[in-house]
């Protein structure tokens, strides 16, 4: 997982050979304009996620993971708080191929808040890295907010 400022993404363009794009991407489009859904920027190996997030506590949220795709999470409007916990730590569920991802549902008594190890906030003007390792419990916030999920292919 990964931390940092928009500005500074180019300090990480060697990590996957997408990464350029992304930089690219996020030079020259306003985010705040892009519509809610899907939006392509090289097929399915980069697309852009808008989402409408609502309101979610730390019980509520649900760890992911994914194993095909990187997610890179911008917050637009308001910060967000995220659960992280290494993947190997979180429980067994099945895996959707379709849509990449599992959604682990820790079972009582253990919770999402027992299972993280870690909590942090995003706020706008910052993003955050998951790798295929990096569970990820995302949207955690009071008021709901507009965000953005950049998929790129691991």
């Amino acid at each position: 997982m990964i931390i940092d400022s928009i500005q500074a993404f180019d300090r990480y363009l060697g990590l996957n050979p997408l990464f350029p794009a992304v930089a690219e991407f996020l030079r020259t489009t306003d985010l705040n304009s892009l519509p809610t859904g899907i939006t392509k920027i090289q097929g399915d190996d980069l697309f852009i996620n808008v989402q409408e997030a609502p309101a979610k506590t730390r019980k509520e949220a649900r760890f992911e993971t994914h194993r095909r795709m990187i997610d890179i999470q911008v917050p637009f409007n308001d910060s967000e708080e995220y659960g992280w916990a290494p993947a190997s730590l979180l429980p067994d569920a099945p895996y959707d191929e379709a849509i990449d991802m599992t959604l682990h549902d820790p079972a009582a008594p253990k919770t999402p808040e027992d299972v993280a190890t870690t909590y942090f906030k995003l706020h706008p003007g910052q993003f955050a890295i998951f790798f295929p390792e990096d569970g990820h419990a995302p949207a955690i916030t009071p008021t709901g907010l507009r965000k953005a999920i950049i998929k790129v292919k691991a």
